[in-house]
This record gives structure tokens, C-alpha cells and sequence, in this order.
């Protein structure tokens, strides 16, 4: 006996390899996992007041998988409004870290603030994912560049990932950046976070990833491999920044070392997408980071459908490049900027974003077994949902079958 039944004419599974996999009829929960998905009617006994099971009307609604965010840049302190002037003016983001801006101003603020205080403000933002529908997110460390804020950051994390709905997966990316104090010796920073913070950060399973920025003026390729080289042999999983402005073969060292996801891609090469396709590794794609940096440049998504590769879409929600926790904002961004349909839109946020952080089994579709994560939005159809922008549709969230969001409003616990 299920102890929740949702009734939909749009039900958005997910299932299957391209579509909603749309069935019109009901879905049942039991011990917070998905029993049963089927089109129809529901049993006549469940519907009785009389059964124990809480049934829910929902077929003026679009029920979904819950939203995944695979890239996230969680917990940091400060804001980066400041900045708007200079991207107005067209001064390129690598100059204004240059100017120590960009990543460096987040990181002083970062390091000065308590643990608290940054466990309040990521609250806050998981709040609003929460009421946006996502109910998983990936959350990177990478605003400390030592060893006292990167393990403070992904403490933070773990915290909020025992206290809150929201499901998180800690990703240490201490290679954001070459820190102040290490300016012109990049390869002793490198050595710090191999031999000092990776053993801290594996030691007390703050992390299940690694990531590393490969960009020009960050870290070469030379130097990302010797990074992921690092953080495999210590047991971490391995993600990387690929190939976002400068074209460096990101995407193809990806491939190389089985990576489960490279993100941004905006300067990935040809041969970069079919090492990818051929690798299996997810390409995740940030077109509201596009969009902010008003560079005119998205990545080349149908490029990477076409060839196989696996997309999902996040937010990368971060202070300086993208300061929006909203999936569904992102997602005019990805039908404008990247041209893609409804249908990949939406399965690139739910079960391909899963495979982007090795949840796939679990989250990401509306399957018999999987978490029953799911999203009610007040819609007519799934393509409404990327149609129509700039509004919140979500009704109701639940988490592990249990209701964490109603008309809109987080369900206080």
C-alpha cells in the first residue's frame, strides 16, 4: 500500500533516452521511493478516505523530477554588484581578476567570515532553490584557496546538507584560482592543496570531487593534469572547468581521465565534443553565466547533442558570474542562448544534470525505486515551462515524498 498517490494528466518522467516520456495517470509513493507509474486510474480502494493514503490531485498540473543543480558555487560571503560598471564597459572578466576582483574579492570576504555566518547566507540561497523546485544541487568549495576556509566552506556544506531538503553533493575546488600568496608560484600551490588540504579535505569526507579551473591565466593543461592525476589517486571523483573562454583542450583532457562531467564549454573544439561523446563524460552547460558576462558567446550545444554527448544545463550560481539560484530562470537562457527544445532543457536539469554528479540511480526520473523527489508546477504542459519566463510555477515540492514546498512556500520542519 502506497502512502501517497498523485493523479496528473502530465506526469514528465524522464524515462527512456530523449523526451518527457509523458504519461497521463497516476504516480504512487511508498517509504519516500517511487512504487509505481502508470497511465489510468489509480486503484478505486486508495482514493477512499478510509485507506491511510494521501492522494493528491494534480491534473491541472506538470509534475517533474525534482530539479538537480550540477554546478553550484554554494557558500561564499559578499556579493559582487560592484562589478556590473566594469562588465558595462566591456573590461573582460580575466582583467578584472587581474585587478583583484573576480574570485580574489570573494575569497578575502570569504576568509573573514564565520562559519555561521556563511552557513546562514547558503542557507538562504538553498531556500530559494528549494522553492524554485531543485532538490539537489552540487556545491563547490573554492572561495578560501587555503586549507581554514576550503574545509570551513565544505563544512558548511555537509551541515546543510544533514539540516536541509535540499540534497547536496561537495565538490573541492581549491584550483579556482592561485591565491595572493602564491602569486608567481603556481606550482607551490599546487603542491599545498596535494599534499596538505586533498589528505585533510579525503581524511574527514568533505568532498566527493575534485574540480580545477583549466583556463588561460588560471591553470594550464600541463597543470590540470597534474591536479587530476592528484586528486584521482586520492579517491576523489574528478570534474573540471573546460574550455569556458580560451580554447585549451579542457574538453579533451576530460575525456582523457573519464571525468564525470566537464562544464561551461563555450570554446570547446570539435574534436574536444567527440572525445567527450566517446568518454561518456556529461557536458554541463551554463547559459546564465553566458548571458551575465554579456560576451555574446554560448557553448555550442547542438553541436554536442549531435554528436551523442550528454547535456545537462545548471545555474552556476556564484556572486560574480551568475547570482541566481533559479533553474527556472536559467532556462529561457538555455532555449535563447543555446537552442535547445523544451524537452532537452528540462531533462538536462533533471536526469542528465543526475548523471553530471553520479545520482542517476537514484534521482533525475520518475521510475519505480528512485527517490520521490518531485515538482508541481501550475502548468498547462512541460514546453509551458520554458515558454513562459520570469515567474516562479512551482505549487508544491516534495522530497523523498514528503512536502517540503506548498503554494509556493517552503514548509517550515
Amino acid at each position: 500500500m502506497p502512502d501517497l498517490v498523485i493523479r496528473s494528466h502530465h506526469i514528465a518522467t524522464m524515462s527512456g533516452e530523449t523526451g518527457y516520456g509523458l504519461v497521463d495517470g497516476w504516480l504512487a509513493v511508498s517509504g519516500g521511493r517511487i512504487l509505481a507509474v502508470e497511465p489510468g486510474e489509480p486503484p478505486e480502494a486508495w482514493l477512499e478516505s478510509s485507506s491511510g493514503v494521501t492522494c493528491v490531485d494534480a491534473r491541472d498540473r506538470v509534475v517533474l523530477p525534482g530539479y538537480v543543480d550540477a554546478h553550484t558555487h554554494l557558500v561564499h560571503a559578499g556579493s559582487r554588484e560592484d562589478e556590473l560598471a566594469m562588465k558595462l564597459e566591456g573590461v573582460p572578466y580575466l582583467d578584472i581578476l587581474a585587478r583583484g576582483g573576480g574570485i580574489h574579492g570573494t575569497v578575502r570576504r570569504t576568509r573573514e567570515a564565520t562559519e555561521s555566518e556563511l552557513y546562514r547566507k547558503a542557507e538562504g540561497s538553498l531556500d530559494r532553490m528549494l522553492m524554485h523546485g531543485t532538490t539537489t544541487a552540487e556545491a563547490k568549495s573554492g572561495y578560501g584557496l587555503d586549507l581554514e576556509t576550503e574545509v570551513k566552506c565544505l563544512r558548511v556544506v555537509q551541515a546543510l546538507d544533514r539540516s536541509h531538503p535540499v540534497d547536496l553533493v561537495s565538490t573541492y575546488l581549491g584550483a579556482h584560482a592561485v591565491p595572493s600568496g602564491f602569486r608567481g608560484n603556481t606550482r607551490g600551490y599546487m603542491d599545498f592543496m596535494i599534499s596538505t588540504v586533498m589528505p585533510q579535505v579525503r581524511a574527514e569526507g568533505l568532498a566527493e570531487f575534485i574540480d580545477v579551473f583549466c583556463e588561460e591565466g588560471v591553470f594550464s593543461p600541463d597543470e590540470t593534469r597534474v591536479l587530476l592525476e592528484a586528486g584521482r589517486k586520492a579517491g576523489f571523483g574528478l570534474k573540471l572547468h573546460a574550455d569556458e573562454i580560451v580554447p585549451l583542450g579542457g574538453a579533451e583532457l576530460a575525456a582523457e581521465f573519464g571525468a564525470v562531467s566537464a562544464d561551461h564549454l563555450l570554446a570547446a573544439s570539435d574534436a574536444g565534443i567527440e572525445a567527450l561523446a566517446r568518454a561518456g563524460v556529461t557536458a554541463v552547460l551554463l547559459p546564465g553565466t553566458s548571458f551575465y558576462l554579456m560576451t555574446g558567446r554560448f557553448a555550442r550545444a547542438r553541436r554536442m547533442i549531435d554528436a551523442g554527448v550528454r547535456v545537462a544545463v545548471a545555474t552556476d550560481f556564484n556572486p560574480g558570474t551568475c547570482p541566481c539560484e533559479s533553474l527556472q530562470a536559467i532556462q529561457v537562457f538555455a532555449c535563447m542562448g543555446l537552442r535547445m527544445t523544451p524537452a532537452e532543457i528540462l531533462r538536462g536539469m533533471t536526469i542528465h544534470a543526475a548523471h553530471a554528479i553520479r545520482r542517476q540511480h537514484v534521482i533525475g526520473s520518475i521510475e519505480p525505486g528512485k527517490w520521490a523527489d518531485l515538482v508541481l508546477h501550475d502548468a498547462p504542459n512541460p514546453d509551458w515551462l520554458v515558454y513562459h519566463f520570469g515567474s516562479n510555477t512551482v505549487d508544491r515540492v516534495y522530497k523523498k515524498g514528503q512536502a517540503v514546498v506548498s503554494d509556493g512556500r517552503r514548509i517550515s520542519s
